[in-house]
């Protein structure tokens, strides 16, 4: 499937970017904000964006995203589960 989204002709050269560079960092600010809302796992997240994994989530820092979001009941118990 494809998505098409309508943007001003100007906006990639008011970030100074490329168009292509403009629509990759569209497209992955996309699958990070979708991936922090717990609506896509990490591996879809970065399937959509063409992305490996583990590459994905090393670059979540970029967006002030955390790799790993547990509240603190959830930390507990997995370090008690350990």
């Amino acid at each position: 499937m494809q998505l098409i989204i309508e943007y001003p002709r100007l906006l990639p050269d008011a970030l100074q970017q490329t168009p292509d560079e403009f629509e990759r960092e569209a497209k992955m600010a996309m699958a990070v904000k979708l991936f922090e809302l717990k609506k896509l796992s990490s591996g879809m997240a970065a399937d959509l964006v063409g992305m490996k994994r583990v590459e994905f989530l090393l670059s979540l820092h970029r967006y002030g995203v955390a790799m790993i979001d547990l509240d603190p009941a959830e930390l507990e118990s997995d370090s008690t589960n350990a």
